[in-house]
């Protein structure tokens, strides 16, 4: 009961998929795996896959990884999973996991959180030209329900929408017996989760400090050290690449945190104004100094509705003057669509590696002498019609442009449907988490 080391192997839905088999390959006392699947836009591909397949809408990597991860399970480690690949389909993917196991014969005990699909009442709270556009609604639930499975025995915990540090918060409270209304204490595990829930961003991924990062090829997961009193230590498997220190937990630290005083989660508001930071080794980081309040009375809400159609397609542009090529070619596919009445709402093209990714930063006459850039063209409507003749327009500048225009090896541009993002809030009390515990026997 000293300390509970919990390590976190999945920044995102697509993070590397070794991250959480460096993590229980080489800390063989790890006590929870965490794996966070869902950014803002996850639910909006889960959306799309499970308006094809209603028995799909979550994370299928996470599925292959319990296969991954049986051989350790089957050598005595015990460590404990608990993520929230179950996006908009907890349920079946904790039934597809369950097959895997029995498949294996290997004995676990699955826990699934539900609740946070409020959909229906989310619609009443927006807008009437969004309500019949909405396609998925989530709250942010907090560790509560977590807590209660893993009190119950659940060794594998899947989870939907459920706020990122509250996946520490919940093995941290239930390890430790802490109470939930221990702001304190609360706050400190959500600090932790905060520092690890992107993965490697605190060891050194995407570090200001970038050259000076040791074996980025191999770089390591972060794994925290969780006290009884709240302390922590962050740090990361031993021979790995990467590195924990200061600078590093500190870039971290004050990634997407709004107010640094009143840091927002289901379970406590934080304040990050009292941290103190130590380098008690190589690779450990000490954090003291957590300040916990009361949450907030409501959840966060993650929405995604339909919002028309795109496109984008790109040529590689080669030779002298390639940047006014590129703007050439650009014109000539805005002319035709508009001499066909075909231009759509949004229209944009640009030259890649010649200053126009960020207009007004960079200045294209730097770029005289330029031999070649990727003209990006990109568009969106309400309907379809459109980008489809768009689509059509972009192969014939191969030989009907500028010479040196190349580069047309993908085919002809997809028309997508997109999903657009609506966060919102709603009232605590109108959403109940429920849990249920499904056993591989």
């Amino acid at each position: 009961m000293a300390i509970v080391k919990i390590g976190n192997g999945s920044g995102f839905w697509g993070d590397n998929g070794d991250g959480p088999i460096q993590l229980v390959q080489q800390t063989h006392d790890l006590d929870y795996l965490t794996l966070d699947y869902l950014a803002e836009v996850s639910l909006s591909i889960m959306a799309a896959q499970r308006e094809k397949d209603p028995q799909t809408g979550y994370a299928k990597d996470f599925v292959s990884l319990i296969e991954r991860l049986i051989p350790f399970w089957q050598n005595g480690s015990k460590v404990k999973v608990i993520a929230n690949a179950g996006g908009l389909n907890p349920a079946q993917c904790a039934k597809a996991c369950a097959e895997v196991l029995r498949k294996h014969k290997l004995r676990k005990k699955i826990g699934i959180v539900a609740g946070d699909d409020i959909l229906e009442q989310f619609r009443t709270l927006v807008q009437e030209p969004l309500q019949p556009k909405l396609v998925t609604a989530n709250a942010y639930l907090g560790a509560q329900p977590i807590v209660e499975l893993l009190k119950q025995d659940a060794e594998i915990v899947i989870t939907g929408r459920v706020a990122d540090p509250s996946l520490t918060v919940a093995p941290v409270a239930a390890h430790f017996g802490w109470n939930l209304n221990d702001y304190p204490k609360i706050a400190a595990a959500t600090i932790a989760g905060h520092l690890i829930e992107c993965g490697t961003q605190v060891t050194g991924g995407i570090s200001n400090l970038w050259p000076n990062i040791p074996n980025l090829a191999n770089i390591g997961f972060p794994i925290i050290e969780m006290e009884q009193d709240g302390t922590f230590t962050v740090t990361k498997p031993n021979g790995t690449g990467g590195v924990v220190n200061e600078w590093t937990v500190k870039e971290q630290l004050v990634y997407e945190i709004g107010d640094p005083d009143n840091y927002l989660s289901p379970d406590v508001t934080a304040s990050f104004l009292g941290l103190k930071l130590e380098q008690t080794g190589s690779d450990r980081i000490k954090v003291t100094g957590a300040i916990g309040k009361p949450p907030t009375d409501s959840y966060k809400v993650s929405s995604t509705y339909r919002d028309g159609y795109k496109t984008e397609g790109t040529l590689v542009i080669f030779g002298r003057d390639a940047f006014q090529k590129a703007k050439a070619c650009g014109d000539i596919i805005m002319t035709r669509l508009q001499q066909s009445n075909m231009l759509p709402e949004e229209f944009t093209y640009e030259g890649i590696g010649t200053g126009s990714v960020v207009p007004g930063v960079l200045d294209n006459d730097q770029y005289p002498d330029s031999l070649e850039c990727v003209l990006r063209i990109a568009a969106w409507d309400p309907e379809m019609p459109k980008l489809e003749r768009l689509a059509r327009e972009i192969a014939p500048l191969v030989t009907s442009g500028p010479p040196g225009v190349t580069g047309y090896t993908t085919g002809r541009p997809h028309i997508r449907p997109v999903f657009n993002y609506l966060p919102g809030l709603i009232p605590k009390v109108q959403v109940k988490a429920t849990v249920e515990m499904m056993e591989t026997t």
